[in-house]
């Protein structure tokens, strides 16, 4: 059947423009800040700060989209969010001094938040109506559109030093992506799961429109998963952020081989999360979130004490590989219990990557390096003692599906 005409592949293929645009545009304008930077006339303290807005933006959105969801649903807030971030694009070119440059990165990351939930709540009502996983392979996708943006990045620097002209043709890319959405995102959202109910038993129907627009107090399993995705995330970003660094004055790699760290951290991940939906309809989500992260913590742990650059690469495969899962199966677990749980977890992962970089930092600056990536492989440890205390709805799946995993 050609993709067109089967639903699931239709709504597979709209939602996984939204995470490609996603990643996109956060790698889009990442790869001009040394432009930005010259264009303004910023010191580095102060690109550190305009970093850090968007990230604070992000982290501090939470009752913005929690409201915004139960008004708007996931896909007016995911099509309206996707729109906004490609024209703040056009607004950071555009923007005359620092202060209006701080404020677009703040509204930047409101949106990522926004955008973030909705096509992830997209993503998991998909997988509910249809049977069928797709989470994992839909975080892969945000990977590639990071290596898209990259490429675009640096072709555009060689063609032109204009950083509008460079935006103007992602936000051309970025219209595209948006119109592909907008035919087969679906109409309403996964329905909660009955936090008593047993795990095999359906989702309930769709509360009334009165009951989702309350605020509810987040329920024990909500905050495990809030744990979960707090401490995957700081693993997953400061293993971009530090890997290198490791191999060069901890390994003592040389100045050739020390990006490599990112690039199997990266590769690792992206290929885990090619195959991870095959995975979850096999062992199920519990089972792949506790044998992923034990996997990257130990593995971790056991090559920053064996030393050397290729015990380290070693690692950092385990990690990449473990780690690759968690974020699409806890995502996927917060939207069957609702919008609000969602919004609170995907807040955490957005703290978690905003407060893990730094963290390790001053782990390091307080002892070594060394100590600071234990501490990533007991983050990793900690999301597999997170994981035995969630309770992990499968989603049910064809045999047909289950047997070609």
């Amino acid at each position: 059947m050609s993709p067109l005409h089967d639903p699931f592949r239709r709504g597979q293929l709209a939602i996984a423009a939204l995470f490609l645009s996603l990643g996109f545009q956060y790698a889009t304008w990442a790869a001009r800040i040394p432009a930005v930077k010259a264009d303004l006339g910023l010191s580095a303290a102060q690109v550190g700060v305009l970093l850090m807005a968007a990230g604070v933006g992000a982290a501090v959105s939470f009752p913005a989209v929690a409201w915004l969801m139960r008004r708007m649903g996931s896909r007016r807030l995911a099509l309206l969010s996707q729109l906004g971030l490609a024209l703040l694009l056009l607004a950071l070119a555009a923007a005359p001094n620092y202060p209006v440059a701080l404020l677009v990165m703040c509204a930047d990351g409101v949106l990522v938040g926004c955008l973030n939930v909705a096509m992830n709540a997209q993503g998991a009502a998909l997988e509910a109506r249809h049977e069928r996983h797709t989470m994992a392979k839909l975080h892969a996708v945000f990977s590639a559109g990071s290596l898209l943006a990259a490429l675009l990045a640096s072709g555009m620097t060689a063609a032109t030093g204009s950083v509008a002209a460079h935006f103007g043709v992602a936000v051309v890319l970025l219209a595209a992506l948006g119109a592909a959405a907008r035919t087969g995102l679906l109409d309403e959202d996964a329905a909660p799961a009955d936090a008593g109910a047993p795990a095999d038993a359906p989702a309930p129907a769709d509360p009334a429109p009165a009951a989702r627009r309350r605020w509810t107090v987040p329920s024990r399993l909500t905050l495990w998963m809030c744990c979960a995705m707090v401490f995957g995330t700081v693993a997953e970003g400061a293993m971009n952020d530090w890997s290198a660094l490791y191999l060069k004055d901890v390994a003592e790699a040389s100045a050739e081989l020390a990006p490599l760290g990112i690039a199997v951290v990266s590769g690792m991940m992206v290929v885990a999360r090619l195959f991870a939906d095959g995975w979850r309809g096999r062992w199920g989500d519990g089972r792949v979130v506790l044998l992923g992260s034990a996997v990257a913590g130990t593995g971790l742990a056991v090559a920053l004490v064996s030393g050397g650059i290729a015990p380290a690469l070693a690692g950092f495969a385990c990690m990449g590989l473990g780690i690759a899962a968690v974020t699409p199966c806890v995502y996927a677990a917060a939207a069957r219990q609702g919008s609000d749980a969602l919004t609170l977890v995907a807040a955490m992962g957005t703290t978690g990557l905003l407060a893990g970089p730094p963290l390790i930092g001053f782990i390091a600056g307080a002892s070594n390096l060394a100590w600071g990536m234990g501490a990533v492989a007991a983050s990793a440890g900690a999301v597999a003692l997170c994981s035995t205390r969630i309770r992990w709805t499968p989603v049910p799946v064809p045999r047909s599906e289950a047997s070609a995993a």
